[in-house]
């Protein structure tokens, strides 16, 4: 008989395991895996970046012993990270600087002041009293916005573009630091917003990893979407 698996009283078949794998939506996660193991089976790793691994993992689990079987399965862990941080530097790390032009505009982050409100006349009202410096923005954030800014003066950021509403991203794209634009509807809410900084994005260390891990994340849920796979009970 071929048990694959014994579970306390319970001794599973190969079948029912890949059932199990189905059934609790687990068989995606494993593909992933085989996917990534395919996909840097061909990368090395030098003697020091093991070791380095190696003395990573003794820092971060002091007192595991080295040659231990549970050390062994994490140093295999690591050493795995490095393959894959090597195989996205290797596949997309050569034309990062062009990608990097071609999301600028929502890389780009900004400061921005906001209100919103349900009701079309106090937009109108709130908009003229800063228009005509009546009241300050963040004195009117705290009275009349029924967002969260009102807890901040109005002020909302630093944040990506592109994680904003699409009609806030053409406004404030097209703004000039300190120029409030008029009321506007988004669904069910009139907005109030005035740009007061924006953060070119810069391609740095940080950024350069954010990017190669967007671009892997694209590549890797093209293979997941690629693949095909049945159970077979027999």
């Amino acid at each position: 008989m071929n048990q694959v698996l014994q579970l306390g009283d319970r001794t599973l078949q190969p079948s029912e395991v890949l059932s199990l794998l189905s059934q609790y939506q687990l068989l995606p996660l494993l593909i992933k895996e085989i996917i990534l193991d395919q996909a840097t089976a061909e990368i090395v790793c030098t003697p020091e970046e093991e070791k380095l691994a190696c003395e990573q993992l003794a820092q971060q689990y002091q007192g595991i012993e080295q040659q231990g079987e549970s050390f062994q399965q994490l140093k295999m862990m690591a050493t795995r990270s490095i393959k894959l941080e090597k195989f996205k530097e290797t596949t997309w790390g050569g034309d990062l600087n062009s990608y990097f032009f071609q999301r600028k505009g929502q890389l780009d982050r900004v400061i921005y002041s906001l209100i919103t409100t349900t009701e079309i006349g106090i937009a109108q009202e709130i908009y003229f009293r800063i228009q005509e410096g009546e009241q300050s923005f963040a004195a009117l954030a705290r009275e009349y916005a029924q967002g969260p800014e009102a807890q901040t003066d109005g002020l909302v950021g630093p944040i990506d573009l592109q994680s904003l509403h699409p009609t806030l991203v053409n406004i404030l794209s097209k703004s000039q630091p300190q120029q409030l634009s008029p009321p506007t509807q988004i669904n069910n809410l009139f907005v109030i917003v005035r740009l007061e900084k924006l953060l070119p994005a810069q391609l740095d260390r940080s950024m350069r990893q954010r990017l190669l891990n967007e671009r892997f994340n694209q590549w890797l849920q093209g293979q997941m979407k690629e693949q095909t796979w049945q159970i077979q009970t027999s």
